[in-house]
C-alpha cells in the first residue's frame, strides 16, 4: 500500500494542476525570471497551461519567498530581454507567446 501511495504522489507531482477561470489546467512549462530591487529578491513566472480540451493559456505571476502570487507584475526592459533569451529553452511557451 505504501509503495502505491508513493507512486501516486510522484505522478501527482509531475502533473501540476492549476485553477483558472476556465477550469483546471495542467502546467506544461514554467519559466522563472529571478529579479531584485535593492535588497528585495523575488521572481516573475510565465506559465504555459493547457485545459482538458487542449486550449493553451499563458499565466503571468510573481513569487515572494517561493510562494506564487497573482496580480500585476512589472518587468524592466532588461527582464524582457532575458525573457526572450530564456524562452529558447521553453519552445511551447515561446510559441504560445508568439515570440
Amino acid at each position: 500500500m505504501r509503495d502505491a501511495l508513493l507512486a501516486t504522489f510522484a505522478v501527482m507531482a509531475t502533473k501540476a494542476r492549476k485553477a483558472t477561470p476556465w477550469g483546471p489546467a495542467e502546467l506544461v512549462e514554467e519559466l522563472t525570471l529571478p529579479q531584485r530591487a535593492g535588497e528585495k529578491r523575488f521572481a516573475s513566472k510565465v506559465q504555459l497551461l493547457e485545459t482538458a480540451k487542449g486550449e493553451r493559456l499563458v499565466r503571468f505571476a510573481y513569487t515572494t519567498n517561493g510562494t506564487a502570487r497573482r496580480g500585476p507584475i512589472t518587468l524592466r526592459e532588461r527582464d524582457i530581454a532575458r525573457l526572450r533569451t530564456d524562452l529558447a529553452e521553453y519552445p511551447r511557451l515561446k510559441e504560445a507567446l508568439g515570440m
